[in-house]
């Protein structure tokens, strides 16, 4: 079964600001048609946002965040080291450190990923399977699954 893992920002603007996502966004996050994951990047993100004063929560986010996963329902998504290591080969393209460990998650647990980029952008979710992969890696997964 696909899952879907959730970006930062749109975990956040799902709470607090809900206007900011579209109705695609907002039908895929409310009718669960896969489970959601939260990663514990997307925790360690919100505290250190809150630490610095960039982001105000209506309770501490030691808080906030286990008891809205618990009322959602979403799973949470640990970081591993291979998660970590795969940041190594991401395009430059990707800036951001944690949207960048996001993307090794989604890779690396071929989940559909929630991206906050495509949610600005298209102000839609695109729940897409995850394309940074490399595509000799692809096909050699493909032959591997056709021998079995």
């Amino acid at each position: 079964m696909r899952r879907t893992l959730v970006d930062t920002e749109c975990w956040l603007w799902w709470h607090l600001d809900p206007e900011r996502l579209g109705p695609e966004a907002m039908a895929l996050l409310e009718e669960r048609r896969s489970p959601l994951l939260l990663s514990a990047a997307s925790s360690w993100e919100i505290a250190i946002k809150v630490g610095l004063g960039k982001l105000e929560l209506p309770v501490p986010p030691e808080r906030f965040v286990p008891e809205q996963m618990a009322e959602d329902g979403i799973d949470p998504l640990p970081i591993e080291h291979a998660h970590a290591l795969r940041v190594a080969r991401l395009p430059p393209h990707h800036s951001d450190p944690f949207d960048r460990l996001l993307v090794a998650q989604a890779q690396l647990e071929r989940d559909g990923a929630l991206r906050q980029r495509r949610l600005g952008a298209l102000g839609t979710v695109d729940a897409v399977g995850i394309s940074e992969s490399e595509p000799e890696e692809e096909e050699a997964e493909e032959k591997a699954k056709e021998k079995e």
